[in-house]
């Protein structure tokens, strides 16, 4: 517990350990998006092919709740998919404590959440989690496709959301424990972004495209 609480463990996660995280996430993200588009001009067939009313016309029904007919028969999921989703990305960027973080060190501020929306988008995730994890777990479709390290994905947006909720309240551990636990997770979720299927944010829009412009052709919606 002492190590946990320490200045030093403290120093090492918002110092070298930050710069890591942000680096491999940029650069793997980078990486990933710069091969993608390499290998869809290497096919020859692939971006030429992409049309570009379809592709937007796809993208924004698949983006918006309940916008695809597939959204539609399943209300529930829907809901709990773009709930999650929403919660995941604008939580940490919008949250109070993280915007002093990036004016502390480099003088960057923006809009904040209020404290009580914070709450509850942070339990929206947190239940997300855990309604994804069991999914992947007992739903034999899911499971078919799922892999190790998307379960363990889960497991690691769990704690640090869990953490970040806990280190707030002061709540189980001390604060500065439960803060050090948190900042680590954090890390390793950005880091493990474009090391796993995470890659998926950035692969679904030519996915997407791609799926649309064949529809194009056939005449038909893919929604």
């Amino acid at each position: 517990m002492g190590f946990l609480e320490s200045l030093t463990l403290y120093n090492i996660l918002r110092g070298p350990m930050t710069w890591v995280a942000f680096g491999v996430f940029i650069i793997g993200s980078i990486y990933r998006i710069y091969t993608l588009v390499n290998q869809a001009k290497r096919e020859k067939l692939v971006l030429p092919f992409v049309d570009l009313k379809a592709a937007l016309k796809s993208l924004i029904h698949w983006l918006i709740p309940f916008g695809s007919r597939r959204w539609r028969l399943k209300p529930y999921f829907t809901l709990v998919t773009f709930s999650f989703h929403f919660c995941l990305v604008f939580t940490p960027i919008f949250l109070l404590s993280h915007n002093l973080l990036w004016y502390e060190s480099w003088k960057i501020s923006w809009w904040t959440l209020p404290e009580s929306w914070a709450d509850i988008m942070t339990i929206v995730v947190i239940i997300g989690c855990i309604f994804f994890f069991f999914r992947r777990i007992f739903d034999s479709t899911v499971k078919f496709v799922t892999f190790t390290s998307d379960i363990i994905f889960v497991i690691i947006c769990f704690l640090t959301f869990l953490s970040g909720f806990l280190a707030y309240h002061q709540w189980l551990l001390s604060y500065k424990a439960m803060l050090n636990l948190h900042i680590f997770f954090g890390e390793v979720m950005l880091i493990s972004i474009p090391l796993t299927r995470l890659t998926h944010m950035f692969y679904f829009f030519l996915t997407r495209a791609w799926m649309a412009s064949q529809f194009a052709i056939w005449k038909t919606k893919d929604w």
